[in-house]
């Protein structure tokens, strides 16, 4: 009696997203891009880190615990210089008589 029709059929058609191509300026604008963010990572570590050794230095310094004096440390001033201030001449090295000149 109540004989069911037969429905169209269901067509799906399947429709892949176009494919992103990687061109040579995708690939140089990645690699500028990478290095851009190493260097401006290394730029604020180094500051931090400097800013670090210069707290360190001067808490150092205020406190009294720096032992010797930035000329000392770094070595800013010859020793025969260094003596020869405490007289009011500076001291030259003696010249070795035994080294070959070019004039003898």
């Amino acid at each position: 009696m109540f004989a069911q029709q037969p429905s169209p059929p269901i067509i799906v058609r399947v429709v892949e997203q176009p494919v992103h191509e990687t061109t040579i300026g995708d690939v140089i604008l990645g690699s500028l891009a990478v290095v851009g963010v190493v260097l401006i990572v290394a730029a604020v570590l180094g500051l931090l880190l400097g800013g670090v050794l210069i707290a360190f230095k001067r808490l150092t310094a205020r406190d009294g615990l720096d032992t010797q004096t930035d000329a000392d440390s770094l070595r800013v001033t010859p020793p025969y210089f260094a003596a020869g201030r405490a007289s009011g001449s500076p001291r030259l090295p003696a010249v070795n008589s035994e080294l070959p000149t070019a004039n003898r």
